[in-house]
């Protein structure tokens, strides 16, 4: 049969000789719709007919030309040619991929399907394999392709006998045109054809015989012989289903003749061996032959007396090619849909809520979580769009913003609180027993968005994060312990950065500028380059230069040196761990610094930086940019140093480039979140991070929610919230959630002092009105604070089973009077979700009002008159006090070009004011500042307010006296 082929074609795989070692070939192929060459408005099949009479001379003198087969071929391809137009209209860069893994010498097959996916439309690349490829090596391919996103179809051009269990199940299903994987045969034999894909030869057998030669099926006779596999069923159920009566035989069966006088038709599976005769075949018997072997053009028509009824050898490979194109349109029709938003399926989990409530612990462990894998399908996610961590957290790839970047965002919410006492109020727990409550018990679509807790409060004195009671992520201590490590990539960023600084300054001190140039710029192999990051910092410089040798002796000094001053170094040593004694140091005492030493300390990992880049960022691109311009300390001219110009960037991306992903996890009630960053929000910006947020708003739909939490009272974590998130992220909030309990607010009423592992005082447990009613103060304040930037406020009152009936009135009734849209009782913590329906109806409602938001200051202003406007019009402050230090750096970042930044003011969570003991609405005060320190990195000036410190310590008893593991079941005993 390649004899026949027209001169004009040519073959798009030059194969390796047999017995050579395998290797692959790939072989894209253009996809032109028309024009020049084979792909022209006749195509492959204007080229075919001017050989189509030494065709049929060859295997049927009797036939006549096939106008009806060329018909059929070219109907498939213009509607596969049309629709594929229809879907690129609104999708103008989608163009399906064809990819068909050939192992062995079949240049003919190639050629029909390069010129048949050039008139529809579709690219097309081989993958050549040697001919005596091993089934593992074939496999190996398969894979490769399965997992490639970039490829919509995949077919086999392999030998019969290569197409093993193995193989077959090596397959997606959803690329598997050839409609030859289980899944796609049980589903065409079940009757759901539309929902698989059929095998194009045996649907080109059935489409010749109805439409070429004008067979009405019905009560016909069918003999499929020598078929095996695959295209045996799925011949046999196709003409069943047309009312056919099939036999399906073998070569060797016995009274094969009997079984050839009985068929109407006959359908040839493989080659007709020599010793059956030709006679058994009766006269005007229509045969079809879709043997592998024809198909592949490997043998000719040997049967000159067999009547073919006006079919050739070529018509069923020929249209098999064109239906299999028809099959790919329908893979990109069908993977355009996935790429769209899609309602959730969603299967929530239910729950039985016991009394009195367990522990945490023992309520995460009672509920068995759903694979995180059928999650993510649940609400809408690809298979490739997560990457599994062990059964119950998976990464999030950032590739679904671009999939989903024309779907419209959901409602956002943001869940804030009151000042809280030492104990927490539960912005986590009322966050997940609202999102509970609106997909669980409303069934729409919701997301909650946390942060990841550090380790600093869970081996501390507060414990984990993950909510409480019956509203809680899950598995708690999965949550709360390492979760998929991105604290501790923050950890090993950030002190590879901080030895960087340090090694600089040693190397510096110790060596001439010729010598530290040499280094920096060695001779490898004969060749010294710079490298990127090097000729980054070059250019910073104006030296516009390339090849290391040709500096001046005054240019390699000023790249070789930073000439970092040390009292200006603001980067310090992390750890995840409350470790009071790090929060002064002296580093360098061994004699191998040379005598370089300086002071130093420590700060809590969640208070790097890079954490608040990490939470900021909105691409990966986005975050190396921020890690570069990191500003560590500044030069002895003034001039800030960054980690560009340290030559470290590219290495922190590296440590990063897996913590960018936020993490996927689960409610008690199956609903998903997203646990993301985790900056505190006393010292840092107190959110999680802007790519959970976006990347949530996608998956909802434009009827669902985000509720994301911001930490602490509205007077930090929210002020932030708005301030610095949304100016990063250019989301526009909806409502604010402001989470109180009657236990807080009888503490900012004059009530006792709170403490950590110590009883609460029967004010706490008994009602008292007068108590809850002063300590309203700070909840009217807290809504107030809301309603300067312009979004509705409501109340989520936190209810305690000690709360009694008339406190729980008074504080809804107090708060709406004070402006809140509305306040609601909430019980999520006993009962799940049931327990927040009323808040997930009022927060529903609330959203629809128009958004008025607006930010509380413009960052162009100077950095004093910001830090001023927040401590007066959010804290209530009457002035600031600005230390000597503080006004020093103020004016350096000012001199250096930072003063356009927003503010993070790190003060103490536990009142208005700077004093922690200052409850309820403190007033008249003056709030000091005694130090101003700058990320630039992730984009805001953060003044320090009185004595924060920026690493926690222990208490007393802290929480791991509780915590151990079960060695015999390695369950962890202990977590809050």
């Amino acid at each position: 049969m390649s004899a026949r082929l027209p001169c004009v074609l040519r073959p798009f795989c030059r194969l390796p000789p047999p017995r050579s070692p395998p290797r692959r070939l790939r072989v894209p192929c253009r996809a032109s719709g028309g024009g020049g060459g084979c792909g022209g408005r006749e195509g492959l099949l204007g080229q075919r007919r001017l050989q189509d009479g030494r065709s049929r001379s060859s295997c049927s003198p009797g036939s006549r030309a096939p106008p009806v087969r060329d018909s059929i071929v070219r109907e498939v391809i213009q509607n596969s040619k049309e629709v594929l137009s229809l879907l690129q209209e609104k999708n103008p860069a989608f163009k399906p991929v064809l990819a068909i893994i050939q192992a062995g010498e079949d240049h003919l097959m190639q050629e029909i399907n390069q010129n048949l996916a050039e008139e529809a439309g579709l690219n097309i690349t081989h993958i050549c394999l040697p001919p005596d490829s091993s089934e593992d090596e074939i496999v190996d391919e398969i894979l490769k392709i399965s997992e490639d996103i970039t490829v919509h179809g995949l077919a086999l051009q392999i030998s019969e006998n290569s197409f093993s269990n193995k193989v077959l199940n090596a397959l997606k299903p959803e690329k598997d045109v050839d409609g030859v994987t289980d899944v796609n045969l049980g589903k065409l034999v079940r009757g759901d054809a539309p929902e698989c894909f059929v095998s194009p030869v045996a649907k080109a057998v059935i489409e010749l015989l109805e439409k070429s030669v004008g067979v009405n099926l019905d009560g016909k006779k069918i003999l499929v012989i020598g078929a095996h596999g695959t295209l045996e069923a799925a011949i046999q159920c196709l003409f069943q289903r047309r009312g056919s009566m099939t036999m399906s035989s073998q070569w060797k069966t016995p009274q094969l003749q009997s079984k050839f006088h009985e068929a109407d038709i006959v359908v040839l599976g493989s080659p007709k061996p020599e010793e059956i005769p030709l006679t058994w075949i009766q006269p005007g018997t229509t045969v079809l032959n879709c043997s592998h072997e024809f198909l592949s053009g490997k043998v000719g028509c040997d049967s000159p007396g067999a009547h073919f009824s006006g079919l050739t050898e070529e018509d069923v490979s020929v249209l098999a090619a064109a239906l299999r194109i028809q099959n790919m349109v329908s893979s990109g029709r069908r993977w355009l849909r996935e790429q769209q938003h899609r309602s959730w399926r969603l299967h929530c989990l239910k729950l039985q809520p016991l009394s009195p409530v367990p522990s945490d612990i023992e309520i995460s462990r009672g509920q068995t979580p759903k694979a995180v894998n059928v999650l993510a399908k649940e609400i809408g996610l690809l298979a490739d769009e997560i990457e599994i961590y062990g059964r119950n957290k998976a990464k999030v790839r950032l590739s679904v913003l671009e999939r989903l970047k024309n779907q419209a965002d959901g409602k956002y919410v943001l869940v804030a609180g009151i000042t809280p006492t030492p104990l927490g109020e539960g912005k986590s727990t009322v966050t997940v027993g609202l999102v509970q409550a609106l997909t669980a018990h409303l069934n729409i679509n919701s997301f909650a968005c946390l942060r990841q807790p550090s380790q600093g409060p869970t081996f501390g004195v507060k414990g984990g994060a993950a909510g409480g009671g019956y509203a809680q992520v899950i598995p708690m201590e999965e949550f709360n312990l390492h979760l998929t490590g991105d604290i501790h990539a923050i950890t090993a960023a950030n002190n590879l950065l901080a030895a960087a600084i340090d090694t600089r300054i040693l190397h510096e001190n110790t060596q001439t500028d010729k010598a530290l140039y040499n280094r920096l710029v060695p001779l490898v192999n004969a060749v010294r380059e710079f490298s990127e990051i090097q000729l980054a910092r070059l250019k910073k410089l104006g030296i516009n230069k390339t090849d290391p040798s040709t500096l001046t002796e005054e240019e390699m000094c000023r790249f070789a040196r930073l000439n970092i001053d040390p009292p200006t170094i603001t980067w310090q040593r992390v750890l995840d761990t409350n470790d009071r004694f790090l929060r002064k140091i002296t580093i360098g005492q061994a004699s191998t610094e040379k005598g370089y030493s300086r002071q130093a300390q420590f700060d809590i990992a969640v208070a790097s930086e890079i954490m608040a880049v990490l939470a900021l960022t909105d691409s990966l691109t986005d975050m190396k940019e921020r890690l570069g311009r990191m500003v560590v300390a500044s030069d002895k001219g003034g001039q800030p140093v960054t980690a560009d110009d340290l030559g470290v960037t590219g290495a922190l991306t590296v440590l990063m480039k897996d913590a960018i992903k936020p993490n996927l996890m689960q409610t008690l009630e199956g609903t998903p979140v997203f646990v993301h960053a985790g900056p505190f929000a006393n010292i840092a910006h107190g959110n999680s991070s802007v790519l959970a947020d976006k990347i949530a708003l996608k998956l909802v739909g434009e009827e669902g929610f985000v509720v994301t939490e911001a930490g602490f009272g509205a007077d930090i974590g929210m002020e932030k919230f708005f301030n610095i998130k949304c100016r990063a992220s250019g989301l526009v909030p909806n409502v604010v959630v402001l989470v109180a309990t009657v236990r807080a607010l009888k503490m900012h009423g004059g009530g006792p002092s709170v403490t950590a592992g110590v009883p609460l005082k029967k004010e706490y447990t008994e009602e008292n009105i007068q108590l809850v009613a002063d300590g309203c103060c700070n909840l009217q304040k807290q809504i107030q604070i809301a309603q300067l930037f312009g979004v509705p406020v409501v109340v989520a009152l936190n209810v305690f089973k000690t709360d009694t009936r008339a406190e729980i009135d008074l504080v809804c009734e107090l708060a709406k009077q004070a402006g809140a849209f509305d306040a609601v009782p909430c019980y999520h913590w006993s009962v799940g979700g049931r327990g927040s329906v009323d808040l997930a109806w009022a927060v529903r409602e609330a959203a629809s009002q128009r958004s008025r938001f607006q930010f509380l200051y413009e960052v162009q202003l100077p950095i004093v008159k910001k830090i001023r406007t927040i401590a007066q019009a959010v804290y209530g402050a009457k002035d600031i006090e600005l230390s000597p230090e503080a006004q020093s750096k103020i004016d350096r970042y000012t001199q250096q070009g930072f003063g356009n930044l927003p503010i993070c003011m790190a003060k103490t969570h536990l009142s208005l004011s700077h004093q922690p003991d200052k409850k309820g609405v403190p007033r008249d005060f003056i709030l000091p500042i005694s130090d101003v320190r700058a990320s630039i990195g992730a984009g805001f000036i953060y003044p320090l307010v009185g004595t924060m410190s920026t690493m926690p310590g222990l208490p007393t008893r802290p929480c791991f006296y509780d915590i151990d593991l079960d060695t015999d079941t390695e369950q962890v005993k202990g977590l809050f």
